[in-house]
C-alpha cells in the first residue's frame, strides 16, 4: 500500500460517509481476523457499517484517515452508558489498515477523534485494549491516555478468556 520512507505520509481526518463503508468494513475486518484488537467474530458488511454510520450520525464523531484519497483507518466514538450521567463519556475504537500500520497513521487521527469528541461535548473517552496489543497501547499512552486498570478474563476469544486493560483520557474542560 504504501512505502515507508523518509517522508512522512500526507494524513489527512474527515468525517466518514456512506461511501467509506465498504473500506471501513474491510479495515475493521481485518481487526476482527487479526485477533487482535476485538472480541467480535462475526465479519462486517458494508451495509452493517452504513447501519452504524447512520446510528451515529449527529451524536458520535466518526473519522476516517486517507492517504492519496484512499481511506487507510478509521475511528469512532460509541455509547459508553446509558445513563444520563455518563452523557458526556465516550468509548472509541480505531482500527489502521494492515498494510499501513506502523506509519504514524493513528497518531493522525486519534487527536483528531479527540477533537471531534470534544466539539461534540466528550468530557472523557476510554476503551479497552487486548495486554498483548503493544501497538494500540503505545499509540493511546502516546496520545494521553493513561492505563487505569485490567479487566481479568473478561471474555473469551477463540475459547480463550483474555484480559483487557482499559485506557482513558479527560477531554474536557
Amino acid at each position: 500500500m504504501h512505502e515507508t520512507g523518509s517522508d512522512p505520509l500526507a494524513v489527512s481526518t474527515r468525517p466518514a460517509t456512506e461511501d467509506d463503508a465498504a473500506a471501513i468494513a474491510d479495515i475493521y475486518n481485518q481487526g476482527i481476523l487479526g485477533r487482535m484488537a476485538t472480541f467480535e467474530t462475526m465479519l462486517r458488511t458494508p451495509d452493517d457499517i452504513r447501519a452504524t454510520l447512520a446510528a451515529a450520525a449527529g451524536r458520535y464523531p466518526f473519522l476516517v484517515a486517507e492517504v492519496d484519497g484512499e481511506v487507510v483507518g478509521w475511528a469512532s466514538v460509541s455509547n459508553y452508558r446509558t445513563r444520563p450521567c455518563y452523557a458526556g463519556v465516550g468509548e472509541f475504537s480505531i482500527y489502521i489498515d494492515s498494510r499501513a500500520r506502523g506509519q504514524g497513521i493513528g497518531k493522525v487521527l486519534l487527536p483528531a477523534l479527540v477533537a471531534a469528541a470534544q466539539e461534540a461535548g466528550f468530557w472523557k473517552l476510554l476503551s479497552r485494549v487486548f495486554p498483548h496489543n503493544t501497538a494500540s497501547r503505545a499509540l493511546c499512552a502516546a496520545c494521553g491516555f493513561r492505563e487505569v486498570g485490567t479487566y481479568e478474563k473478561h471474555a473469551q476469544l477463540d475459547g480463550e478468556w483474555l484480559d483487557v486493560v482499559i485506557v482513558e483520557r479527560w477531554i474536557g474542560t
